[in-house]
């Protein structure tokens, strides 16, 4: 979710049962598979690895499930070859929802999805309909007490940030594509905490959702959505009015 809700987001992930966080670790464990069949298994030489590793360390994925993918991708082991397939939807009330997917089987997985948004009360976007709404950014999340303002946005953008917003819950600083890892690396080395550091789609406009009740169908279909074994990421343009 966006806006107001990137906090809470954070938390329900951070609270998610073992269950829910053994499937993220698989859907990382496929996106692993991908990267190191695409460009190898050394991160230093492959950019896309090594921004997979960086969502594996925000989700706490144990390092011994992180060596296990690499080896196997590296290895051949897995017959399976996967597309990325990106789902353009309009959530109840009009609110935008990107969906990406790595999966074995486009039908199966199509009709998966199908079925999820229009039991939703959702509908599927004409192409471009909704990737047009979000712009591919850099994103880093740190809590306010892991850093001085000041210097976190003075340290953020020297090292090329494009924006550094400062909230009650704490920092969110935003960068280009090309300039997240240096920026990130920037942070890392005043060894300051990350709640989260990656590249994502973010909303140009947001869609405000006039209640309680219609901002829960939207989390119902983002959840449902989530949950599905082949989509990887879920973005939306929802924001309370």
């Amino acid at each position: 979710m966006s806006g107001h809700s990137k906090w809470s987001t954070i938390k329900r992930k951070k609270g998610a049962t073992d269950a829910k966080k053994a499937k993220v670790f698989a859907k990382l464990a496929r996106e692993i598979g991908i990267a190191v069949r695409g460009g190898g298994p050394e991160a230093d030489m492959n950019p896309r690895l090594r921004m997979i590793l960086l969502k594996c360390r925000s989700a706490n994925m144990p390092a011994d499930n992180i060596d296990r993918a690499i080896k196997r991708a590296a290895g051949d082991d897995d017959d399976a070859h996967f597309e990325e397939l990106t789902y353009e939807i309009f959530a109840p009330g009009g609110v935008a929802v990107l969906a990406h997917s790595h999966t074995d089987n486009r039908n199966r997985t199509a009709a998966d999805i199908r079925h999820l948004v229009t039991k939703a009360g959702g509908q599927f976007a004409s192409a471009g309909a909704v990737t047009r709404l979000f712009e591919r950014k850099g994103q880093i999340i740190i809590e306010r007490a892991a850093a001085d303002e000041d210097a976190l946005m003075e340290l953020a953008l020297e090292a090329g940030a494009e924006d550094f917003k400062a909230e009650d819950e704490g920092y969110e600083v935003l960068t280009t594509p090309e300039d997240f890892e240096a920026v990130h690396q920037a942070i890392e080395t005043k060894e300051i905490a990350m709640e989260t550091a990656e590249i994502t789609q973010l909303p140009e406009m947001t869609a405000p959702v006039s209640s309680e009740a219609e901002l829960e169908k939207v989390h119902k279909l983002v959840d449902r959505l989530e949950d599905h074994d082949d989509v990887q990421s879920v973005y939306t343009n929802a924001e309370m009015a």
